[in-house]
C-alpha cells in the first residue's frame, strides 16, 4: 500500500473536518477515495451518486494527470503521490450566495483580502460565521477583540460577572471606567468600538447543564475562555454532543495550554483529562495568580485557530496540545489521541446527556464560598472590630501565602500558611481566643476545621476574610 496525500478543495473542506490535506494508504485511486469517505462520511454524497459511481462533476488527478485518461479509479498510486479532487464550482466559490462586502468592509479588511489564503472568499466566510466565546475574562479579552477586528460576523459572549479592579491587570478589553459595570455590557461596547459591523449576541448568564445545549447549538464553533473545571467539562461535553469544534485554552501563573477538541475525528477534552484533579490540588487564578500578559498570548493563539478553522486554511491544532512556558519562553507540542473508551466521544459513550458538573468536579478554588461552620465558629468583620476596640485579647492567625501577606495584613497577626499549619500547630495555644482569616474566608474555614479537630475550642473564622474587612471596616487595607 502506498502512502499518498489527498488534497481537499475549499468547497469540500467543511465535510472533511476543515482539513486541506489528508494522508492515507492505498494501492489505487479507488481504494484511497474509499478510505477518505470512510474517514469523513459526509464527503461520500458529494463524491459518489446513489449507485456508488464517481459523480460526473468531480474530477480526480494523480499528481497532474486526469484519471479519466489513465485507468480511472483503478489507477495505481505510489508513495508520496498527490491526489487532487477538483469539483465543479459556480464562479470559482460559493461567494455569490453570500452577502457581499461593503465598501467600508473592503477597506477595513484590505490586509486580509490581499492574502491568497484569506482573499474575498475567506473574508466572506468570516462575515457569515457565528462564534461563541465562553467567558469574557483574561482569555476572552484578546479573543473578543481580535475576532471582532477580523470580521467574524456574529460573536456570542457568555458571561455574568462584573468588572473588578483585580481584572484590569490582564483583562485588557476593560478600562478603569468599566469597574462595576457588567462585563457583558463593557465587552459589547468594546466590540462596537472595534468593529460596528459585528453583531454581538449577549448571553448574560452562567452556562449550566440546563442552558448549554440551547445556547451553543446556534453557533459554528465554541471558544473556551473559562476559568474553572465544571464549566470546562460542561463546554466540552456539550460541544461533543452537538458536533461543534471547541477551541481550548487555559492559563495558570506562567503556563498556558492550547488545543482544539470535539471535532469529528479528533479527541475531546476528556480524552486528555478523563477526570478533574481532586478539589484543592490545582488552585484557581484568584488564589495562585496569573502573569498579566499570558492570557493575551494564549487567547491570541486561540483566535488564530478560530480564523483558520473558519476559512479552512492551515493545519489546525486538532490532535495536538501546545504547551507554553512564559518563564522559559518555550513552546512544546504533544500528540493527543482520540480515546476509543472516552465516556463522551468514544466508541460506546456512557455520558449521553449533560450531568451535574459541580458535583463531578467538586468545590475548588478561592472563588468558592467557604464551608458553613455555624455561628459558634464564625465571626464577621464588624464583630471582630468591636472586640478589638474593647482591647479584647484576640490572637489573629493569617493562613494565606507569604506573597499575599505582603499585599495586606491585619495588624498584629501571625502568618502560618494553611499548607504549613499541620506541622506548626504546636506554635499556637488552645487557651488563646483565635480568629483565623485568609483572603475571602475559604482557606481559613478549612484551618478552623483542622484546628477544631485538633482540640482548639476558642477559635473562629473571619467570614469574608481580609477583603470583607477592607469593605466593611478599613478601606485603607488593600483589596485583591
Amino acid at each position: 500500500m502506498a502512502k499518498i496525500i489527498i488534497e481537499i478543495p475549499t468547497a469540500l473542506r467543511p465535510y472533511a473536518d476543515n482539513q486541506d490535506t489528508v494522508q492515507l494508504d492505498g494501492g489505487n485511486v479507488g481504494e484511497a477515495i474509499e478510505q477518505l469517505t470512510a474517514k469523513h462520511p459526509k464527503l461520500k454524497k458529494h463524491l459518489y451518486d446513489n449507485q456508488g459511481n464517481l459523480r460526473n462533476f468531480v474530477n480526480i488527478y494523480v499528481n497532474d494527470k486526469d484519471i479519466r485518461y489513465l485507468e480511472k479509479e483503478a489507477t495505481t498510486v505510489s508513495d508520496d503521490d498527490t491526489l487532487s479532487i477538483i469539483p465543479s464550482v459556480a464562479g470559482g466559490t460559493d461567494v455569490a450566495t453570500k452577502e457581499p462586502l461593503t465598501q467600508d468592509e473592503i477597506q477595513r479588511y484590505s490586509r486580509h483580502l490581499i492574502m491568497p489564503e484569506v482573499s474575498m472568499e475567506g473574508q466572506l466566510k468570516l462575515k457569515e460565521a457565528k462564534v461563541l466565546v465562553v467567558g469574557a475574562g483574561g482569555l476572552g479579552s484578546p479573543l473578543i477583540s481580535y475576532l471582532a477586528a477580523a470580521g467574524v460576523g456574529t460573536l456570542g459572549i457568555v458571561d455574568f460577572d462584573t468588572v473588578d479592579y483585580t481584572n484590569l491587570q490582564r483583562q485588557v478589553i476593560f478600562s478603569t471606567d468599566d469597574v462595576g459595570t457588567t462585563k457583558m455590557k463593557a465587552a459589547a461596547n468594546r466590540v462596537k468600538a472595534i468593529n460596528p459591523n459585528v453583531t454581538v449576541r449577549p448571553h448574560e448568564t452562567r452556562l449550566t447543564s440546563d442552558n448549554a445545549l440551547d445556547i451553543i447549538k446556534d453557533y459554528d464553533l465554541v471558544v473556551d475562555g473559562t476559568d474553572n473545571f465544571p464549566t470546562r467539562y460542561l463546554v466540552n461535553d456539550a460541544c461533543v454532543m452537538l458536533g461543534k469544534p471547541n477551541v481550548y485554552g487555559s492559563i495558570f501563573r506562567f503556563d498556558g495550554q492550547l488545543s482544539i477538541f470535539a471535532t469529528e475525528d479528533g479527541p475531546c477534552y476528556r480524552c486528555l483529562y478523563p477526570d478533574p484533579p481532586p478539589p484543592g490540588l490545582v488552585p484557581s487564578c484568584a488564589e495562585g495568580g496569573v502573569l498579566g500578559v499570558l492570557p493575551g498570548i494564549i487567547g491570541t493563539l486561540q483566535a488564530t485557530e478560530v480564523v483558520k478553522l473558519l476559512i479552512g486554511k492551515g493545519k489546525p491544532m486538532i490532535g495536538r496540545l501546545l504547551l507554553f512556558d512564559a518563564l522559559k519562553m518555550k513552546f512544546r507540542e504533544l500528540e493527543v489521541r482520540k480515546n476509543p473508551d472516552c465516556p463522551v466521544c468514544g466508541d460506546h459513550p456512557t455520558i449521553t446527556h449533560l450531568i451535574d458538573y459541580e458535583q463531578f468536579c467538586g468545590i475548588r478554588g478561592e472563588e468558592e464560598e467557604a464551608d458553613d461552620l455555624g455561628d459558634e465558629w464564625e465571626i464577621d468583620p464588624l464583630q471582630l472590630k468591636e472586640k478589638l476596640d474593647k482591647s479584647d485579647d484576640i490572637f489573629l492567625l493569617d493562613v494565606r501565602k507569604p506573597e499575599e501577606y505582603q499585599i495586606s495584613k491585619l495588624e498584629g497577626s501571625k502568618l502560618i500558611p494553611l499548607s504549613e499549619l499541620p506541622e506548626r500547630v504546636a506554635e499556637l495555644s488552645t487557651s488563646d481566643e483565635i480568629v483565623v482569616y485568609c483572603r475571602s474566608g475559604a482557606r481559613s474555614a478549612k484551618a478552623v476545621e483542622f484546628m477544631r479537630d485538633a482540640g482548639f475550642r476558642k477559635i473562629k473564622n473571619l467570614v469574608g476574610g481580609i477583603n470583607a474587612w477592607s469593605d466593611l471596616v478599613d478601606p485603607s487595607v488593600p483589596r485583591y
